[in-house]
């Protein structure tokens, strides 16, 4: 990048004393060249933490509203999913919990992909949505939140030790769709990590000994976040940091009534474009976070 640099400014020495325009359309060409790949670099940069470029394990659970906030998860599930599609990543549902009249209560998915969790961790947090609901006889308008978190998938050699004394493991029998086997046999489970109170459950797969394995990553990955927290005190948006699910917590609104406007709370970054974001385009929201954090002082 120097030596393109370099060139550059000879060539515009050269251009200020000849007035040549081809050599101009070439400057100018070289420009946004070189332009293009700085802004790779700069953001490449932005997602040079430890575990940035991991997968990821994100999870999603309905806040205040009820009904509204479990439509409002199936939503965001819907969102996510289109993200990861477009960008080549694969998408599973680690667990799911559907909601009692519509839409899901609680679902964790597992992203795996390049950077997944260096884009993800701007996501973590509460997003709050305002709407005329459509399960409203009256056609009100109802403000719903849900809560997002997201982990790293931790690799083996990150070296989080868990004490299998310190672990309780409970099996039961997995929900939803999956057949006959996932319905008769108890191979969803869930662990308990009893000194740090932390719950992971994984009923995906269809053996307990693969779900045992999921949630003992997903539970590595809780313990490695765990101990981030007590070293960064900035990383207060993480999962138990969250706060309530409810007014005053959320990272990013989107309000489709009585006017369009998705406004992310911490970077002032927004759109009126709801349809697209809702549809899976939200790169803009997280570069505009990383930036973000960049500027943040330590």
């Amino acid at each position: 990048m120097q030596k393109s640099l370099d060139d550059i400014e000879i060539l515009t020495t050269l251009i200020e004393e000849t007035h040549d325009e081809q050599a101009e359309a070439e400057l100018i060409r070289d420009i946004k060249t070189l332009n293009k790949r700085l802004e790779k670099i700069e953001f490449r940069t932005m997602l040079g933490e430890s575990h940035d470029h991991c997968n990821a394990y994100l999870s999603i659970n309905a806040g205040a509203g009820g009904t509204e906030s479990c439509d409002w998860v199936s939503m965001l599930y819907r969102m996510y999913s289109r993200w990861a599609e477009n960008k080549g990543h694969s998408i599973s549902i680690i667990d799911e919990l559907p909601g009692e009249e519509a839409g899901i209560k609680r679902i964790t998915l597992s992203i795996k992909g390049d950077y997944a969790y260096g884009y993800l961790k701007s996501e973590i947090g509460v997003h709050r949505l305002v709407r005329i609901s459509p399960f409203d006889a009256n056609a009100r308008r109802h403000t719903s939140f849900a809560a997002v978190d997201v982990l790293p998938e931790i690799e083996e050699e990150d070296g989080i030790a868990i004490n299998e004394d310190e672990l309780r493991v409970d099996t039961y029998r997995a929900s939803g769709a999956g057949g006959q086997h996932v319905n008769k046999t108890s191979s969803a489970v869930r662990m308990t990590h009893i000194p740090t109170g932390i719950v992971v459950q994984c009923q995906s797969e269809r053996s307990q000994h693969q779900n045992r394995r999921m949630a003992l990553s997903m539970l590595k990955a809780k313990m490695y976040q765990l101990k981030e927290k007590e070293r960064e005190k900035e990383l207060n948006a993480a999962y138990d940091k969250k706060g309530e699910i409810a007014w005053g917590h959320q990272i990013r609104s989107y309000v489709l009534q009585p006017y369009s406007l998705i406004k992310d709370l911490r970077t002032d970054k927004e759109t009126g474009n709801t349809q697209a974001v809702l549809d899976g385009e939200i790169d803009d929201f997280m570069e505009a976070y990383l930036k973000w954090r960049m500027s943040k002082p330590n």
